[in-house]
């Protein structure tokens, strides 16, 4: 990309990081596992700096795209990202082929811009519907009357606080807690994946399993490193994650 272009991206806080020297400093761990974050790194993906701390690192977003398909029950063809940040989970759900339908929420103007713009690197640029704005409005003006939605939702958890704790609070974790996304998204689809922290109070979540049914708790790994727990409701079957 030419150097006016790049200029002009970074101004409203879109970058295409290349040189290490010009990687922010308090990131500089993530410029050692942008391969790992990405795949197709050197091919120009775009990130803000605020979206190196959400998104999925693709081997766990492939996989958990994986799994969500193989267990949300068959009816359901409509995937919602609610917290689709620069793509990286709303990329691997595209290019599972699962999904009639991938929607992608995002209320940052330059992160929204930045997941189209890496959706199109991963060939799936057509096959991911954004929408910009705050998920708890859209979902319920746009998608509420409709029973075939699966939501997956993977929102901000203030910040790295929680990597300092053995067990975290998910009553703490801000801006949204447990409770908040759990009661208003079990409100428009019964197949919800919350995407937490790995060190997410079991016992917080076992709360929320409804009478006769069971919430599913998977613990996600890359290198050996703990990285994600995701939480799931309303399995369609016995589902055991590898």
């Amino acid at each position: 990309m030419e150097e006016a272009a790049l200029e002009k991206l970074e101004k409203q806080g879109i970058h295409q990081w290349s040189d290490p020297e010009e990687f922010p400093a308090h990131l500089k761990k993530y410029w050692y596992q942008r391969h790992r974050i990405w795949g197709k790194y050197d091919e120009g993906i775009w990130m803000t700096e605020d979206g190196w701390f959400g998104v999925t690192p693709e081997p766990i977003a492939n996989k958990i795209a994986v799994h969500v398909g193989e267990s949300a029950p068959a009816e359901k063809t409509i995937i919602i990202d609610a917290f689709a940040g620069v793509g990286g989970n709303a990329i691997a759900f595209a290019r599972s082929g699962r999904w009639e339908q991938v929607f992608a929420i995002e209320k940052d103007e330059a992160t929204i811009k930045c997941g189209k713009h890496n959706a199109e690197i991963y060939g799936v640029g057509d096959k991911i519907f954004w929408v910009r704005g705050d998920c708890f409005n859209i979902i319920p003006r746009r998608y509420s009357g409709n029973k075939n939605t699966v939501i997956f939702a993977s929102p901000p958890w203030g910040g790295t606080a929680y990597s300092d704790d053995k067990v975290f609070d998910l009553s703490q974790m801000q801006p949204y807690n447990l409770a908040k996304l759990y009661h208003d998204f079990w409100k428009y689809t019964e197949h919800l994946i919350l995407y937490l922290p790995r060190s997410s109070d079991l016992n917080q979540i076992a709360r929320y399993a409804p009478e006769d049914k069971k919430i599913e708790v998977a613990h996600y790994c890359i290198t050996g490193a703990s990285k994600v727990r995701t939480l799931s409701t309303n399995q369609s079957k016995s589902h055991h994650f590898n």
